[in-house]
């Protein structure tokens, strides 16, 4: 699959052929439907591109060093298709104990290239977030949560969730959610309730009273987000004040 001059452009540039090539017409026509934003896509179905995606990552880490393996995925999410975004997280996906303060430096900035929720969510809860759980990187999360730009604001609240999965970051997703529960991008608001969902889903005991501290200003999509997870009386003493 990879070609014979095996510079990263070029490696890209074969990876993006192969998925022109193997995506479903049929399903990229179903794809717009989920997005807000226009989408370009090949309609490859996410099994199928784990699938073909790891196979490729095992054929470039055979040939190169890990390095070499990031500027491919570099490449990809640099592109407007989003198999293309997907694939580069693909790439790396699970191999983030590699990655250091220059990956990180990498991904952040590949927050400017994002193009709907998709390839957003995908960056930052594959990529970003692990390593924000590893080395509580708290200064950037709450820097993109003063951005202007709503996909850093939302990195902000995706970036906590596996912290929050493990019950770290409390204190610092009540800090996020007091500073967040005033924006008005829907985008954001999902975000803040998934972070705030997972956290009362792993730490009830802790989320459940902030949850009730703020339910009288919290956005109504935040709060539900909030209480999918939690037992039916505890949702309804949070949501009460709905009816009122």
């Amino acid at each position: 699959m990879l070609p014979a001059k095996e510079t990263p452009a070029a490696v890209a540039t074969e990876i993006r052929r192969a998925l022109k090539d193997g995506g479903s017409a049929e399903h990229a026509s179903g794809v717009q439907w989920f997005f807000k934003e226009e989408i370009k896509s090949h309609g490859w179905y996410t099994a199928d591109l784990r699938r073909a995606v790891r196979q490729c990552r095992k054929e470039i880490l055979h040939e190169h060093e890990f390095s070499f393996l990031v500027q491919v995925a570099d490449q990809l999410f640099s592109g407007p298709v989003l198999e293309e975004k997907v694939a580069a997280i693909f790439l790396l996906e699970n191999l983030t104990a590699k990655c250091g303060d220059a990956e990180f430096r990498l991904f952040e900035s590949w927050l400017d290239r994002i193009s709907s929720w998709a390839d957003h969510d995908g960056l930052v809860h594959y990529l970003i977030a692990p390593m924000v759980a590893a080395k509580a990187r708290m200064k950037s999360v709450f820097r993109w949560a003063k951005s202007h730009d709503r996909w850093h604001r939302r990195a902000a609240c995706v970036a906590l969730i596996r912290g929050a999965r493990v019950r770290m970051f409390f204190p610092e997703i009540v800090k996020l959610s007091d500073l967040l529960l005033g924006d008005k991008d829907d985008m954001v608001q999902k975000g803040l309730g998934w972070l705030l969902r997972e956290t009362a889903k792993f730490d009830a005991r802790r989320t459940v009273p902030y949850l009730m501290k703020i339910r009288g200003r919290a956005p109504r999509l935040v709060l539900r987000t909030a209480c999918e997870t939690l037992p039916t009386a505890a949702k309804r003493r949070i949501l009460v004040w709905e009816k009122t």
